[in-house]
């Protein structure tokens, strides 16, 4: 459980504030083209309401890290991150095939769902792809609507939204890259790990990271009497780099833990979701590579297997754990979370940063999310 240093809970609920104003803005301006468009709105605000707010949370406090005062502005255009966040979400559910997200049908088994319902012409699941892709881009222009309204000055939205363009070329990269692992039957740790960088650690942590400390430096600013006073954007987004990393190597690492481990409760999702589309995680790559013959036959033959059954999930999880990937999973979550804290030591960032950065780098990769 996270302590009060990272302030979690006011963060979480001034986001929330946030989107839930632009939301409906948005929501009027749509009703006044078409009721039919509502359904739409309804399916983001559904969506929205959930999720731990990471990305925000890190961007605010990138941004209090160079003594961005606490306000209204910063909250907003943390909250950007969660609608770029949510169009990840939407997307990937499509393309992954996934029937749930956040304990909710994913968006377009939700409009799937709706036509069949309404008797309507056509494929039914062919108007929930599209309506999906469809409220997917909604949600990816809205980003930057709500970043360039967030109240801040014009200059350092300037600055944001050349990390934000950044931040969605990464994740873009990321995405088809894993996309090409799976076509491909890609088994190497390295492509994996490669992956992971560009699809979860810069996108999760280290860009939200830069966003924020980009947004609240001013060339020639001083800084918090605790952080040293040369420190400039530059520092501090090499400090957030060396941090930001490996934190979210480890929280990925723990994320793909929990999608073949987890409680369904907490992650949202069937917990064998990740084996049934086959996703080429770190975790299935280092099982592979120490797994025997026998155990790669199981891994060939249940893994990407739609009609994946419990007992089929059960011999994938045991060949895991005999194979001792999970015990190395866990040893570099350990790893990888303890370089993050260490980057922080020397960081020239305000001293309550700091220890809202350590906390967070012990919340998000906590066994139990």
């Amino acid at each position: 459980m996270a302590g009060n240093a990272a302030d979690l809970t006011r963060i979480r609920a001034e986001v929330g504030r946030a989107l839930d104003d632009f939301i409906g803005r948005k929501r009027g301006d749509l009703a006044r083209i078409s009721p039919d468009l509502l359904p739409c709105v309804d399916a983001i605000t559904d969506l929205l309401a959930g999720g731990k707010r990471l990305r925000a949370a890190f961007c605010y406090w990138g941004w209090r890290a160079l003594s961005g005062a606490d306000c209204p502005p910063i909250f907003a255009a943390a909250a950007a991150l969660e609608l770029l966040h949510a169009s990840a979400l939407v997307h990937d559910d499509v393309m992954d095939g996934s029937d749930m997200r956040r304990g909710q049908p994913a968006v377009h088994k939700r409009f799937a769902a709706r036509h069949a319902a309404a008797g309507w012409r056509g494929s039914p699941d062919d108007f929930g792809s599209g309506s999906a892709i469809l409220t997917g881009d909604l949600l990816l222009a809205w980003t930057d609507e709500m970043l360039r309204g967030s109240g801040l000055p014009p200059e350092a939205v300037r600055r944001g939204m050349a990390v934000l363009d950044l931040m969605r070329t990464e994740v873009f990269a990321g995405q088809f890259l894993d996309l090409v692992g799976q076509a491909a039957g890609a088994t190497a740790v390295d492509s994996a790990l490669r992956v992971v960088t560009f699809k979860s650690a810069k996108y999760t942590v280290e860009r939200p990271l830069h966003l924020g400390a980009a947004l609240a430096w001013t060339p020639g600013q001083s800084h918090d009497a605790q952080a040293p006073d040369a420190a400039g954007l530059y520092e501090a987004d090499a400090a957030f780099t060396d941090y930001g990393i490996p934190l979210g190597v480890a929280f990925q690492l723990r994320d793909d833990i929990l999608g073949v481990f987890g409680d369904p409760a907490s992650t949202g999702k069937p917990v064998s979701d990740d084996l049934r589309e086959g996703k080429r995680t770190v975790l299935l790559a280092i099982t592979r590579e120490r797994a025997n013959p026998a155990q790669v036959r199981v891994l060939d033959r249940s893994v990407g297997d739609p009609q994946l059954s419990a007992t089929a999930a059960d011999e994938v999880r045991a060949v895991i754990t005999s194979t001792g990937a999970l015990a190395e999973c866990e040893l570099m979550i350990d790893r990888n979370v303890k370089e993050a804290l260490s980057a922080l030591d020397a960081a020239p960032i305000a001293a309550d940063a700091r220890a809202a950065l350590a906390e967070l780098a012990i919340a998000s990769t906590a066994r139990k999310a």
